[in-house]
């Protein structure tokens, strides 16, 4: 029989060390949390200093019942919850859900699931850290006040099932603010000019762009665009300064939560809570061929680029064997580390550096390759030599005016070999031997007129990096934050780009008008920093919120009397309700929008909301197609016919039909492609093209 008993949050994980642990141990999950505040009540009592009331979660009674049969077996237990706050919480609950203070119970933490990692936890076996603990209790219960003080405000002055919360808020307040910025916008007209030109000598062409004459000049209307085209007119174009340099562009560090998030977003079209999703079945185990259950990556969650002495040393090693030993980076690597940093585990990277992408696909999901290819090639990259370029710039002298073209050459790759991380708009165009006093002729000279444009909306990644710049919540929070504004309707999403709702309007404008300091990124910041100063013993975690509350309180007071009833009219569609006639209206609901009768409740008609593709009728019935989803959620484009027609496509179909057989097109990445599987017909988008 197992002496000892180590208890893990999920089955995943506790899969994957059994396999570590001999038959001396006995592993078991506790399914996350097993106590919480009551979901019912506020839960905490301001009265006697903040004292939260604990209940068992839901439905974990039987789970708990098994394991206090397992620990009264056992000699000694180990809590092995993940190694953060969060984790250190469950650790602590569990502690009194499983009376364990008269067992012998270690709290076991490791930053990677792999043996060594494992056995060296239980020799470093130590007691709950409460620091972490008190950490976690002040966000828990700041944010349970916060949410349960002003969501029945919400609920009674504008509709039900609102919701508030210190980091959403915030986040909400972000996206109005740069939807307000797009609204009051004055577009600036300017022109550019560019120069393109061939080498007398050498017949090489390249590009050069209009400068000014001693200073740069900035053209705003098309009559200063005449007169600069009107005064070099039949001018020579004599090279008059030539500069040849180097220049080296290093690798990016290692994954942390947020960088990881954004680059799924851009490279993979992740979004945040997918991200996370996949990384955590990465972290916990997956079953390998003839390996059985591995943890693939380091934890998920962290803020820190560091990485230990043996990931280093083991790399390295890779690198000079896979790639030579001029690739390898011998020099040190520190990143630029900020204030905000808690440092507590190393960056997200492989645990293994054999188990090549490559060489375990067959193991994995297609999303689960994708997102550890990424993992890991950056992980190999950042240890990884800089590449380096060679290279020139030129000024070219028109008569008094000045054209300056620039050129780059890679002449070593260096980390680029397995991670490629160049921008697009890199000037690389290449610059041959051209000498000071070159005569060059010229092509063509291409005007152009530009409007200046806003900046753009936020999508998942650019709002994960300006929460995080901000200092506004952790790693753990960006994922549940986005999810939670979608969920209530503040927020939409079109091609990516997240937009405010008339709801999430109103409830900003409410929050900004009598929550100033909840949306303040600066006040929510520092409210970061407060924890941090608990979880480093620095400060007590109830004085955090005997310092927020009274103000607080007294806010909540003032906006219970001042706010009106507000009634957000339902949108009318023109969707009409088969039962009454009415046109049915658009209501949010738990899992989004849906379409209703206005009747209700004598009428209690409803259905789903779907997505027109606009302008694309389908190829079989010339039906309405729309945007639908599967019962997993995943999005695919069908009739409206359905089920009496059954075309579906999982991408999103055109108005164009393929040349080479005549069936529907569909956007597939950067490429239109026939939705004819035995044909193999794409092309480039046009506006993907390169101009």
């Amino acid at each position: 029989m197992a002496k000892n008993l180590v208890i893990v949050e999920s089955p995943a994980k506790a899969k994957t060390i059994k396999k570590f642990l001999g038959s001396n141990y006995k592993v078991e999950a506790s399914m996350g949390h097993v106590r919480d505040l009551p979901k019912s009540q506020l839960g905490v009592d301001i009265e006697k200093d903040f004292e939260p009331k604990y209940i068992t979660i839901r439905g974990k009674g039987e789970l708990l019942k098994n394991l206090r049969k397992e620990v009264k077996k056992a000699n000694k237990v180990f809590l092995a919850t993940d190694p953060d706050r969060e984790g250190e919480a469950i650790s602590w609950h569990l502690l009194f859900s499983l009376n364990l203070h008269d067992k012998k119970f270690y709290r076991i933490t490791f930053n990677e699931i792999t043996k060594n990692a494992v056995k060296n936890s239980i020799k470093e076996a130590r007691e709950i850290n409460m620091d972490l603990v008190n950490a976690q209790q002040a966000r828990r219960i700041l944010d349970r006040i916060v949410g349960y003080k002003i969501s029945p405000l919400l609920w009674k002055k504008i509709k039900k099932g609102l919701s508030a919360g210190r980091v959403q808020s915030t986040a909400l307040k972000l996206i109005c603010d740069r939807e307000e910025e797009i609204n009051n916008f004055i577009p600036e007209e300017y022109w550019s000019l560019q120069a393109k030109l061939k080498d007398v000598k050498s017949n090489d062409e390249f590009t050069a762009l209009f400068y000014g004459k001693n200073k740069k000049l900035k053209i705003t209307s098309k009559d200063q665009m005449n007169e600069i085209i009107k005064n070099i007119q039949n001018k020579e174009y004599i090279v008059s300064d030539v500069k040849e340099n180097e220049r080296i562009k290093k690798p990016l560090m290692p994954f942390i939560t947020s960088t990881l998030q954004q680059e799924a977003a851009k490279k993979l079209n992740f979004t945040t809570s997918k991200t996370m999703k996949i990384a955590q079945q990465l972290y916990e185990g997956v079953d390998v061929k003839g390996k059985g259950t591995v943890g693939l990556i380091t934890y998920l969650r962290t803020d820190s680029t560091r990485i230990s002495n043996d990931a280093d040393k083991t790399v390295k090693e890779y690198i000079s064997s896979n790639y030579g030993e001029k690739y390898v980076n011998t020099g040190n690597i520190v990143s630029n580390k900020k204030s905000n940093v808690q440092d507590a585990h190393e960056a997200i990277r492989p645990t293994y550096i054999e188990l090549f992408p490559n060489d375990i696909k067959e193991s994995l999901s297609r999303d689960q390759l994708r997102l550890y290819k990424l993992i890991y090639s950056r992980f190999v990259a950042s240890r990884m030599m800089p590449a380096k370029y060679a290279t020139k710039s030129i000024k070219i002298n028109v008569g008094d005016y000045r054209f300056n073209a620039s050129g780059s050459v890679l002449i070593f790759d260096g980390f680029l070999k397995v991670y490629n991380n160049t921008d697009e708009n890199e000037d690389n165009q290449k610059i041959g031997n051209i000498d000071k006093d070159s005569k060059l002729n010229l092509e063509e000279l291409i005007d152009k007129q530009h409007f200046t444009q806003p900046l753009p909306r936020y999508n998942e990644a650019s709002l994960v990096k300006t929460l995080e710049e901000n200092g506004v919540g952790r790693p753990s929070t960006y994922a549940p934050t986005i999810s939670t504004i979608q969920k209530r309707g503040y927020v939409s999403k079109e091609k990516k780009s997240i937009f405010p709702t008339e709801l999430g309007e109103i409830v900003n404008d409410i929050m900004e008008k009598y929550f100033e300091d909840i949306v303040n990124v600066k006040f929510t910041a520092g409210l970061e920093k407060e924890l941090d100063e608990v979880e480093a013993g620095i400060i007590q975690w109830k004085e955090v919120l005997r310092k927020f509350y009274p103000n607080f309180s007294s806010t909540i007071d003032y906006a219970e009397e001042k706010i009106g009833k507000i009634e957000i009219k339902d949108e009318v569609s023109d969707e009409i309700c088969e039962k009454c006639g009415k046109n049915m209206v658009i209501k949010i609901g738990r899992y989004g929008k849906f379409l209703a009768c206005p009747g209700f409740p004598e009428c209690q008609n409803a259905k789903p909301l779907y997505e027109k593709v606009e302008g694309v009728t389908c190829p079989k019935c010339n039906g309405q197609i729309y945007v639908k989803k599967t019962k997993k959620g995943r999005r695919y484009y069908g009739c409206e016919n359905n089920p009496d027609c059954d075309f579906m496509t999982w991408n999103r179909p055109t108005k164009e039909n393929c040349p080479k057989c005549g069936t529907i097109m569909v956007e597939k990445g950067k490429y239109l492609k026939c939705n004819n599987e035995e044909c193999n017909f794409s092309i480039l988008k046009q506006n993907d093209e390169k101009e």
